[in-house]
């Protein structure tokens, strides 16, 4: 597929609200960054994240692109601010899965609108994933504390719970939409607390403020979807 066929496909399937508010975000948090004068690598990893989060609800493979970029930014981000949960989580686990997201999805893709075919877990799978999470949340919480990172405990439940997003987002599931509520929701928090305590990320917190805000907007689009489809 030839480059200028590829970007209109990716375009392909957007309501007329979503072309006018998805980039007047990324438009936002640019203004904003400059006006407070955010690190520049807070702002990059802003902007691909939200790009990676927007395309991702979009089921648009072109998500991985960005999310590779975001990737190696927040990780900086993370280690500048000692949170070194986030930065073995996203360089040993979400540095590799976005490139296994790409071959996962492009085998998944909807003919009409290249965008992938949604599914979801079964009551047992639920379940499963709930449990296990919780006892690693608890084991990783313990060993950040005792490491000495900011916020063990949120820290701790975000990696874990990060972990289980990013599987289920390759898996295709909705699900992966009610565990980003969960991890936006915490990482809110840290980095407002990061920032209180003078680190220069404002454009950070803003981030995760929408990726909270995108985590419910998908999650009902999904819905829809899947509703749709069965």
């Amino acid at each position: 597929m030839k480059f200028r066929e590829f970007i209109k496909s990716e375009l392909r399937g957007w309501g007329k609200a979503e072309r006018i508010i998805f980039p007047l975000e990324i438009a936002l948090i640019i203004i904003l960054s400059f006006l407070i004068n955010d690190s520049k690598i807070a702002l990059m990893s802003a902007i691909c994240g939200i790009s990676y989060t927007i395309l991702a609800g979009k089921g648009k493979i072109s998500c991985y692109a960005f999310g590779l970029c975001g990737t190696l930014c927040y990780s900086y981000l993370s280690f500048a601010n000692h949170l070194f949960g986030n930065l073995a989580l996203y360089m040993l686990y979400y540095l590799p899965m976005q490139i296994l997201g790409i071959f996962r999805w492009k085998k998944h893709l909807k003919k009409d609108s290249t965008e992938i075919i949604k599914t979801k877990l079964s009551a047992k799978e639920r379940i499963i994933c709930l449990i296990i999470t919780t006892i690693l949340t608890l084991a990783v919480s313990l060993i950040l504390k005792y490491t000495g990172g900011a916020t063990p405990f949120i820290d701790g439940t975000t990696t874990v719970f990060s972990i289980l997003g990013m599987l289920l987002t390759i898996k295709r599931c909705i699900e992966q939409w009610y565990v980003w509520i969960l991890v936006n929701g915490l990482s809110v928090v840290m980095w407002i607390e990061a920032y209180l305590q003078g680190s220069n990320c404002l454009a950070t917190v803003i981030m995760w403020i929408t990726y909270f805000i995108l985590a419910f907007y998908f999650l009902s689009v999904w819905q829809k979807e899947l509703k749709h489809q069965g």
